[in-house]
């Protein structure tokens, strides 16, 4: 499926890998913490490709099994926090309480 995509849009694609590989190089963070938070990410945008890719990545890198399983629960704790903080607005649009700011 990667291939065809590359056929058809050569430019984006090249473009994509291209930053792939940049926002996941050494630099101010080690390529090692720059997985977890990409596992972590899989988790919170849902994508199974991510997930499976960067988990073995992760693993590759070196993080170990346990450091993986907490990001994943940070991740879920961080998706439960924003559908508990979007409450807020489901009951401003209820009238229920004051808009926050």
């Amino acid at each position: 499926m990667g291939a065809r995509r590359a056929q058809l849009t050569p430019a984006v694609n090249e473009a994509l890998e291209n930053l792939s590989r940049a926002a996941s190089a050494d630099g101010a963070l080690p390529e090692v913490t720059e997985q977890l938070i990409a596992v972590a990410l899989a988790h919170v945008t849902q994508c199974p490709y991510c997930f499976q890719g960067h988990t073995r990545l992760a693993r590759r890198k070196g993080n170990s099994p346990e450091e993986i399983t907490e990001a994943t629960w940070v991740a879920a704790e961080m998706r439960a926090d924003g559908a508990h903080a979007h409450s807020t607005l489901a009951l401003h649009a209820m009238g229920e309480t004051e808009p926050r700011h």
